[in-house]
């Protein structure tokens, strides 16, 4: 039990999260969560089922489960959070109307409450209960990965990522790796998969749908990518599974040209780029400038990206001469300018204001001069 002597916000800074939760004076209980599986009844851990037996009161976030229906004829007596997810448009509002229900439950008494697969996989109510003032203990349960892992018959130690399908965009895609989305209940959520993927991946490239997995309800579907949010029986049991894509399909991504050039500057590549340096290359990058402003000025645009392209060629080259040669790489040379692009942009990062293009050269100039004091 925890004594909490004064009301003390404790502010919540999940993702887009920065609201409130009060925990007011009085005595407090514990919060115990718990995993309630991938599965049905079956495949419940027995620590899990017994915690459940004990509990005094038990809260589900969500019934809609395979395993709900098993504790129901067991004996059971829950309450669900359902009803809030109706009350609201966006899930912050849902995340946080459940925690704060938790916390003001807990001063009646200890109880449980219950989530799908394991709690600390994809889980947001749980880690607002983390950060709150809050009596807290979490158990384990079975993630809906393990069963994942074994129904699609992939290996996560080749490399695994786990995704929202709520909130991401294609540029935080491993697309060498195993990836699979979560949160995939509708065909909008299908959609938001589908769309930033197919500036990547060719229209038919095959991908998987696997619903309840590990339950006697389980399938696992392959549709081709551009199908993807055809398909009707999307729930929140669904998940969209990416196997890994060939290299010769990822010739958009950056790091894909950073190996091309790496292989280039190899003992096994090409004899003139690596015999070239940062002096030699000069008037290459002379050259492709005045190459490029000509398409600006043509207002070419597909010469224009080629002529980019030139460009950019320069300055990867340059980084890879600058990690063979054991000085810099191109991570070097992009922190860089991320850290002053923001750093000179505190009307967008920072607290100040610019209404005006001249206001904003400004601000830029003033912190250019602060940095070379």
């Amino acid at each position: 039990m925890n004594i909490v002597y004064n009301a003390v916000p404790t502010i919540f800074k999940t993702g887009p999260f920065h609201k409130k939760v009060y925990i007011k004076k009085g005595w407090y209980n514990m919060i115990t969560i718990i995993g309630l599986g991938a599965g049905d009844l079956n495949q419940m851990p027995l620590g899990i089922y017994k915690t459940l037996k004990n509990a005094k009161k038990i809260f589900l976030r969500t019934n809609l489960h395979p395993v709900v229906t098993d504790l129901i004829n067991e004996g059971f007596i829950f309450q669900s959070f359902d009803y809030i997810y109706e009350k609201h448009d966006n899930f912050e509002d849902v995340y946080e109307e459940i925690t704060q229900v938790l916390i003001d439950e807990s001063a009646k008494c200890d109880l449980v409450y219950a989530t799908p697969g394991h709690p600390m996989v994809a889980e947001k109510t749980v880690q607002l209960l983390l950060q709150s003032s809050a009596e807290v203990k979490v158990l384990g349960g079975a993630s809906f990965l393990d069963a994942m892992f074994t129904s699609l018959k992939i290996d996560p130690v080749e490399g695994f990522q786990l995704l929202d399908a709520t909130e991401f965009s294609s540029a935080d895609v491993a697309f060498n790796q195993h990836v699979i989305f979560t949160q995939v209940y509708n065909a909008e959520m299908a959609s938001n998969i589908k769309i930033p993927l197919l500036d990547i991946l060719p229209y038919d490239f095959e991908v998987v749908i696997a619903t309840a997995v590990g339950s006697s309800d389980e399938v696992i579907k392959k549709v081709p990518l551009f199908e993807l949010d055809f398909e009707t029986e999307l729930n929140n049991l669904t998940s969209v599974y990416i196997p890994p894509v060939d290299k010769k399909l990822l010739y958009s991504q950056f790091s894909t040209l950073r190996d091309t050039v790496r292989t280039l500057r190899s003992p096994a590549g090409c004899p003139w780029d690596r015999a070239q340096t940062h002096e030699s290359l000069i008037k290459n990058l002379r050259e492709e400038t005045e190459e490029l402003i000509q398409s600006i000025h043509n207002e070419d645009d597909e010469n224009l990206i080629e002529e980019l392209g030139d460009v950019l060629l320069q300055v990867v080259l340059h980084a890879q001469i600058g990690e063979d040669d054991g000085f810099f790489t191109i991570d070097d040379v992009i922190r860089s300018l991320n850290e002053k692009l923001i750093r000179r942009h505190p009307h967008v990062f920072g607290g100040k204001k610019a209404a005006t293009p001249e206001e904003a050269i400004a601000m830029w100039n003033e912190v250019k001069q602060q940095e070379r004091k």
